[in-house]
Order: structure tokens, then C-alpha cells, then sequence
């Protein structure tokens, strides 16, 4: 996967932006729009805000397109103890957590705390979701079906394995958000659809194997 990283500095800390991951949620934008700027070049300057405004609002991206690194001594970016998968109306899942994704092959494709995954299908950039739900008009209200009812979250590390033309392979402690706020506990190992097609969204039906989803 190529990646498209920029950097933007000042002497109090360093902020990331990584294209391919951003799909304009604007949270950058509109909450520090004084270092956020997108009609200006360049459309970040950390020197507008101080390096605790900046980390606090790069940390509200909820794809992780931005990251940052502080040089005055400031606390980097924790994961979360708990880990979560937001449901988005149409969109992805937004997972935040000590979260690791791992492709087919082995190989670590994310490892951090804010990530958004493709559940339409159609990513140019899977598992990473790109954007392109709104060009294919995926719909999908973001309900939880066919999970319990989440009770005390247990806290852990969790491991997403992308299974070779089928689902993302949870292993860890994890809660699915739906759109309306239900919470939704799930299992040590799950498996949460990513052709786009199973009918108990979020969850895997096998659905990918009758539409021949290649990923």
C-alpha cells in the first residue's frame, strides 16, 4: 500500500497527515481552524495553536489520517484501555483502541490507538477505508444486529486479521457503537463484515463467499 505522509512543524510538536487514511471528516477543521485551515498552504500550521490545543484536536480524527509527535516535553497520544468499533450511517468502522491490523500475509498493515476500516467493500486501499463508500453509495443504517447487550467492558489489546476474501477476524476484548448509541458487547474472537454484503451488519454472515468479495 502506498502511502502519502506530510509533515507540518514547529518547535513545540510535529503533526502527521496521512492522504490516503483521511476521508474529510472535517473534526480538525472545525475545531482549531486557526491551524487548520484547508484554503490555506499549507493547510496545517501547528505555530497558530499551542502543542496541547493541536494534540487534543488531532486526537478527535477519527480515522487517524492526522497524528502528531510533541518536542516540548508534552505527553504523546495513549491507546485507549478499552477498545470500540463505531458504527458510521453509510461509512466505516471507526475503531479506537491499542489496535493492530494484520493482513493475509502476516504483515502489520496499522498498529495505534484511531483507525478507520472499510466495511463497503469497494476501498482502494483495504482494509483502510478511503472514502469511496459515498461514490458507491454503500447504505447501511449502522444497527447492531445479533449481539448481546454490552455489559462492563473488559480492557485489552486487540488483534484484526484481514481473512483472504473474507471478514476482519477480531481477537480481543472489543464494543461495538451503533448510530443510536447501542452498545453492543462482543466475544474474545468475532468476525465484522467487510464485502459489504452480509445481511446482520456489523457482524459477518459468509455473505462474501456467495458474492465472491476478493480482498
Amino acid at each position: 500500500m502506498t502511502r502519502k505522509i506530510r509533515e507540518y512543524s514547529d518547535e513545540e510538536i510535529t503533526v502527521s497527515f496521512d492522504l490516503v487514511r483521511c476521508i474529510h471528516a472535517e473534526e480538525c477543521i472545525h475545531g482549531l481552524p486557526k491551524v487548520f485551515a484547508k484554503d490555506k498552504r499549507p493547510w496545517v500550521d501547528p505555530s497558530q495553536g499551542s502543542a496541547d490545543e493541536v494534540a487534543e484536536v488531532v486526537e478527535r480524527c477519527p480515522t487517524g489520517a492526522l497524528t502528531y509527535h510533541r518536542h516540548d516535553g508534552g505527553p504523546e497520544e495513549a491507546c485507549p484501555s478499552d477498545t470500540t468499533v463505531m458504527l458510521g450511517a453509510d461509512g466505516p468502522l471507526y475503531i479506537k483502541g491499542d489496535v493492530t491490523v494484520i493482513g493475509a500475509d502476516g504483515e502489520i498493515v496499522f498498529q495505534g490507538p484511531r483507525v478507520a476500516l472499510c466495511r463497503c467493500g469497494d476501498s482502494k486501499h483495504k482494509p483502510l477505508c478511503d472514502g469511496e463508500h459515498v461514490e458507491k453509495g454503500f447504505a447501511d443504517p449502522g444497527i447492531v444486529v445479533k449481539a448481546p447487550p454490552a455489559g462492563e467492558q473488559a480492557s485489552g489489546p486487540v488483534t484484526i486479521t484481514m481473512a483472504a476474501g473474507g471478514p476482519l477476524l477480531m481477537a480481543g476484548p472489543y464494543t461495538v457503537i451503533a448510530v443510536d448509541g447501542t452498545r453492543a458487547a462482543c466475544a474474545e474472537k468475532g468476525a465484522l463484515c467487510r464485502c459489504g454484503g452480509s445481511s446482520t451488519k456489523p457482524m459477518c454472515d459468509g455473505t462474501h463467499k456467495a458474492i465472491g468479495f476478493r480482498g
